[in-house]
C-alpha cells in the first residue's frame, strides 16, 4: 500500500523517535542531542533527496500546521517534536497498513460494548477504530476479529476511558 509523502514521513519520525528512546535508555548517561541529531540529520537527508528544500519546508509546515509535530529549541538547534495528534495519527497509519496475522490458536477476539447515549461520540469514534483493526460487526455492540489485537483493543480503550462500558472475550469458535 503506498502511503502518502505527509503519513510516510510521520511514520518515520515516529520510527527514529522510538530508536531513540531505545537507545537513550541504553546510554542514558550522554546527552540526548549525540543521538538525537544523526537520526534527523539522516531522515531530512532521506526525504531531501526526493524532494527539493521548498518540498521539505512545506510538508513540516502543513504538519505542524495540522497539529501533527511542533518544532522545538534544544541547546540551539531545532528538533521535531511528534504530538499526541501525530502520535494516534501513526497509530491509525500503522493500524492501516499492518498486515493481520490470524491467531495460530484459532479463536476469535469478541468485543461487547454498552456506552451511554450521553456518550455517543465516544461509541461512533470506537466503532471507527473497531474497524481499523479488522473487527466485524455481529450486532450494533459486538464485535469479533479472527485477529491478534487484543493490545491494540486495550490501548484504544484505555485511551478514550472505556473500560468501564466493555468487555473482552476470546472465544474457540463462531456459530453463524
Amino acid at each position: 500500500m503506498k502511503l502518502p509523502i505527509t503519513e510516510k514521513f510521520l511514520l518515520d519520525v515516529y520510527d527514529y523517535a522510538e530508536k531513540l528512546d531505545e537507545t537513550f535508555t541504553v546510554f542514558s548517561y550522554r546527552k540526548m542531542k549525540e543521538y538525537c541529531y544523526p537520526s534527523l540529520y539522516e531522515l531530512r537527508n532521506q526525504y531531501k533527496r526526493k524532494q527539493t528544500r521548498r518540498q521539505f519546508s512545506q510538508l513540516i509546515y502543513r504538519l505542524k500546521k495540522n497539529g501533527y509535530l511542533r518544532i522545538k529549541n534544544l541547546e540551539q538547534n531545532d528538533g521535531v517534536i511528534l504530538t499526541r495528534k501525530g502520535a494516534e495519527k501513526v497509530l491509525k497509519i500503522k493500524l492501516k497498513t499492518n498486515a493481520k496475522k490470524k491467531r495460530s490458536d484459532k479463536k476469535w477476539q469478541m468485543i461487547i460494548f454498552d456506552i451511554p447515549e450521553e456518550k455517543r461520540c465516544l461509541r461512533n469514534l470506537l466503532r471507527k477504530e473497531l474497524i481499523l483493526l479488522k473487527y466485524k460487526m455481529l450486532q450494533q455492540s459486538i464485535w469479533i476479529c479472527p485477529y491478534d489485537v487484543q493490545k491494540e483493543t486495550e490501548f484504544i480503550l484505555r485511551k478514550h476511558s472505556l473500560d468501564p462500558y466493555v468487555k473482552l472475550f476470546l472465544i474457540e469458535e463462531i456459530e453463524l
